[in-house]
């Protein structure tokens, strides 16, 4: 019998660093866009410094993950986190001195995105390296409740502090960084076993891609995930258009949103108890999505969405949960950052597209008919899913 994860100091320390440094970021995912409509008057100049961010996170994924691969995990996370520590410390200073330009917004969000796709891979590839094999899907499920505790407490803590002053958001997001990267100093990774030599990095990645094509359903997994990333986010636009069309107002849709958070922590929670093999659950996860969007047009009133949004938020843990602790079971350690990187870009390619489908779908013909329209397009996806061969091998005892 190993250590209890709760005592896993190594685990802990990358989980708490990286619950702080969450919680900074969605602070600022309120803050900035806020900001930068008080700067300028446009709603278009946000849309773009967060495309510049996403742009520059997926360019870089690939090199990162061969990167990581290559170097010490350790390092790798706390390098980067304080980089991004860095990012938001001087743009918070650009704030302060008057020089809070869109073209440093964009500077600072490209380097952020950079350093996301460096630290996405050595999170993946560290708790791969200190966590047990028969306790993946509980430290997963761990994780997954931090993500969507931050996004219940975040956005609110963010109007918060911005009423304070505009630059406290950005000096509370470089303090969460400047934690997380301490965490991860003093987590003892172990250092890798002895390394394959290395060959160019198109080899390297074309390697990763490859052990994923030969894994059928892990592949088929990871192209359902495509599809239901990319309507899933195409869809949240339509709701904040359902709200605003029942006169809800800007509260009523922060509260209605909340529900993402709500049921996340309550999936997260349940998600270490759920057996059900991959295949199945994500078949079970495409009804729930597709149900609950067509649910969310029903005309029971503004607070309504409210439901449908939990329950959807109730089960994705479960299929993050399920693949992420299989992603670790299955993948070789020395190739974990890699295919961290190949399945995160081959699974949200097309989530940059997301938001400008469902705004284009929600202009043309409101939000609730575009809720019907992915709806549709989900439950399809899972008759799909359900003739599609999902199976996975069971992860071999260490």
């Amino acid at each position: 019998m190993g250590v209890p994860l709760r005592k896993n100091v190594q685990f802990q320390l990358l989980w708490l660093g990286g619950a702080v440094s969450q919680l900074g970021t969605t602070i600022t995912t309120l803050a900035m866009p806020l900001l930068v409509v008080a700067l300028t008057g446009s709603y278009f100049l946000p849309g773009v410094i967060a495309g510049a961010r996403a742009a520059a996170l997926l360019l870089t994924l690939m090199p990162a993950g061969v990167w990581v691969d290559r170097w010490d995990r350790r390092r790798t996370l706390v390098w980067s986190q304080s980089v991004q520590a860095l990012a938001a410390a001087l743009l918070a200073a650009a704030i302060l001195t008057g020089h809070a330009y869109v073209v440093v917004f964009v500077a600072l969000a490209v380097v952020d995105g950079v350093c996301t796709a460096f630290a996405g891979p050595a999170r993946t590839a560290a708790i791969q390296a200190v966590v047990p094999q028969d306790q993946l899907t509980t430290a997963y499920a761990q994780e997954e409740a931090r993500g969507h505790a931050a996004r219940v407490a975040g956005p609110p803590l963010g109007a918060l502090l911005m009423a304070v002053g505009r630059a406290v958001p950005f000096v509370v997001d470089a303090l969460t960084f400047t934690v997380a990267a301490i965490c991860a100093w003093f987590a003892k990774i172990p250092a890798r076993g002895e390394l394959k030599p290395r060959q160019r990095m198109h080899h390297d990645v074309k390697d990763a891609a490859r052990w994923l094509w030969h894994q059928t359903g892990l592949r088929n997994l990871t192209i359902i995930f495509l599809v239901l990333n990319l309507l899933g986010g195409a869809s949240i636009l339509p709701v904040l258009a359902l709200v605003a069309s029942r006169g809800g107002s800007g509260l009523d849709t922060g509260l209605v949103l909340a529900g993402i958070g709500v049921g996340g922590i309550i999936g997260s929670l349940l998600s270490p108890r759920v057996s059900l093999a991959p295949g199945k659950l994500m078949v079970a996860v495409l009804v729930v999505f597709g149900a609950c969007n067509l649910a969310m047009a029903l005309p029971f009133g503004v607070f309504w969405p409210f439901v449908p949004l939990a329950l959807t938020a109730v089960v994705t843990p479960l299929i993050n949960v399920s693949v992420s602790a299989l992603h670790s079971a299955l993948v070789p350690e020395d190739m974990m950052g890699r295919l961290d990187a190949v399945s995160t870009l081959a699974s949200r390619v097309l989530t940059p597209l997301a938001p400008a489908l469902g705004g284009l779908l929600a202009g043309m013909f409101g939000g609730a008919v575009a809720l019907v329209a992915f709806g549709a397009l989900i439950l399809v996806t899972a008759v799909a899913a359900a003739f599609t061969d999902l199976r996975t091998p069971a992860p071999q005892p260490s």
